[in-house]
């Protein structure tokens, strides 16, 4: 990252950074106003559809002739965004791993509490399914909340019996909603975008009277046997470090195929950065050899 690089990082960060309590709704007008300001690649085409009952955006790039899908779920600690504002990031994966990307819409909270993202996200994978994708052909990836909702639903479609696919990709999960993570005290000064408070006040929006630890809001704490390989990736430089560092372990105590790829200096998603920091860019192009790798394996054991 060069000192110019920094610079412009640390600009956009201070810039897209909330106080813990602003009005939800005028913060979800902010950051569909930040989005729209950042067009995306003119060869990327994003299309509203629906999984079963669930809305998605389909997201195709130019020049691809997709055989694979990205079931991707975005961020927002389960109360912000939605599956066409995570196109930009998730465009990115699917150019790396050669696929279409199904963008989930799932539902959000405080209008629709815990089970309603879980139920969401697994009831478009079984739709995918069951329109005739297989499994294999299937990689699920997702960005802070949508990280953690993505091993969730690996969990719930064992739990339910499903195959699983070929691999996942998580970004700065958020998968500890009882923000137990050593990272929250300590890296707290040199993360400007997420906090200890500004988490707190949007917890029992989605927990909802649950218990936070439940292996579904929180995977940190979940049986994660038998899941796909997994490629987690953190930037030293946020709170939510430590949720990386511990979902990794749970999944090695699991004896499940894991990546734990950890990167100094960065924020947050640092990824969704990657047009002007160069990590970014590099740490996508990890996880797509990654997920690509998987999914050639899939077709071979499959063949």
């Amino acid at each position: 990252m060069s000192t110019e690089q920094a610079e412009n990082l640390e600009a956009i960060l201070r810039q897209s950074a909330f106080p813990a309590d602003i009005d939800l709704n005028e913060q979800r007008r902010q950051i569909r106003e930040l989005v729209s300001q950042q067009p995306l690649p003119p060869d990327v085409t994003v299309t509203a559809a629906a999984l079963g009952d669930v809305p998605t955006a389909e997201i195709t790039i130019d020049g691809i002739e997709p055989r694979h899908v990205v079931l991707y779920f975005h961020g927002g600690v389960y109360v912000l965004g939605d599956a066409f504002q995570a196109a930009g990031l998730a465009s990115q994966v699917g150019r790396r791993t050669r696929a279409k990307v199904i963008s989930v819409d799932y539902r959000l909270a405080p209008e629709h509490p815990y089970p309603a993202a879980v139920d969401d996200a697994l009831a478009a994978y079984e739709a995918l399914l069951g329109n005739g994708t297989a499994a294999s052909d299937i990689v699920f990836a997702g960005e802070s909340a949508g990280g953690g909702l993505a091993v969730a639903t690996l969990v719930n479609a064992r739990d339910h019996g499903l195959p699983l696919p070929a691999a996942a990709f998580v970004m700065s999960p958020y998968a500890d909603l009882t923000l137990a993570g050593a990272t929250m005290d300590a890296k707290r000064e040199v993360d400007v975008l997420m906090s200890r408070e500004n988490l707190q006040s949007r917890v029992s929006d989605y927990t909802s009277g649950h218990d936070a630890a439940l292996g579904l809001i929180s995977p940190v704490f979940a049986d994660l046997s038998g899941l796909p390989p997994l490629i987690i990736q953190a930037g030293t430089h946020e709170v939510l470090l430590d949720d990386a560092v511990r979902l990794a372990r749970q999944a090695a105590i699991a004896d499940v195929e894991v990546t734990l790829d950890v990167t100094p200096r960065v924020p947050h998603v640092f990824q969704s950065f990657s047009a002007i920091l160069d990590e970014g860019a590099t740490a996508l192009d990890r996880a797509g050899q990654f997920l690509s790798a998987h999914l050639a394996g899939a077709e071979r054991v499959t063949a």
